[in-house]
């Protein structure tokens, strides 16, 4: 069993559902970054690092925003690979890259995917690439022995989610809205059926994000029947607010208790 799935296990014998914490790499500055990324680990099952993008389609004004500055300091893949290294020595935490696959092509998917692999990565997350598009994604991510995650959301169909979890060998990323990251208030309630419909198709946990702010929303995931939840937008905007994210990530975890 992959270290990812090993995390939802844990969690589980624990009474709770997986924590994973996302921060996009090199925010707010590549140091700062670390500070931030260790003191959440501490509290996470697993840990999401954001590869900065230029058009992050998929996400919301909060992670765009932190991109951007990241960007702005010139953190790049090679930087990111360095960033990444430096967190894997000091967490034994299992961490998970999420990029778009625009910066996986032009770096080159086989040499990308083992050189994340080599500096700490265990899966990898993939939001804007229908796995049935590229299946050699898959593959070669697979042969760098990293776990794989895609994306379904509330519209997918029956069909579709028999595809995605195909190529899926971490946990099915359950997106809770047809629209982009950020945190909120409540969690829509079809995003129920939809993680419903995923566990009739598959053994392969589910983790609910896009929309999880704190202990309400992370207890509608569990409700919901989520097996991990994913927190990103609301520990980038307490940051932003000169707040300690780690307390957004202590009130989610009080919801996701069983």
């Amino acid at each position: 069993m992959s270290a990812v799935r090993e995390a939802f296990e844990r969690a589980r014998s624990e009474g709770r559902r997986a924590l994973i914490p996302y921060l996009t790499a090199g925010y707010p500055s590549p140091e700062r970054f670390l500070d931030y990324a260790l003191g959440l680990a501490e509290e996470a099952d697993l840990f999401e690092v954001g590869l900065p993008f230029s058009d992050p389609l998929g996400d919301g004004p909060v992670i765009q925003r932190a991109s951007e500055r990241a960007l702005a300091q010139g953190v790049r893949t090679k930087k990111v690979l360095e960033l990444v290294e430096r967190l894997s020595h000091k967490t034994d935490v299992p961490l998970l890259l999420m990029t778009y696959i625009n910066p996986v092509l032009a770096y080159g998917k086989e040499r990308f995917f083992r050189d994340f692999a080599e500096a700490g990565i265990k899966g990898v997350v993939l939001p804007d690439l229908p796995p049935d598009e590229d299946p050699e994604v898959a593959r070669a991510a697979g042969e760098a022995e990293l776990a794989t995650v895609f994306l379904l959301a509330p519209t997918s169909t029956d069909r579709r989610i028999e595809v995605v979890t195909g190529y899926t060998t971490g946990f099915v990323y359950a997106v809770s809205v047809t629209g982009v990251t950020g945190a909120r208030d409540r969690l829509p309630e079809e995003i129920g059926a939809l993680v419903r419909r995923v566990k009739a198709k598959t053994e392969l946990p589910v983790a609910i994000g896009f929309g999880i702010s704190g202990e309400a929303t992370a207890r509608q995931a569990v409700e919901a029947g989520a097996d991990g939840v994913v927190v990103g937008s609301a520990l980038i905007r307490a940051i932003e607010a000169g707040e300690d994210p780690r307390e957004v990530l202590r009130a989610v975890r009080r919801g996701a208790t069983l």
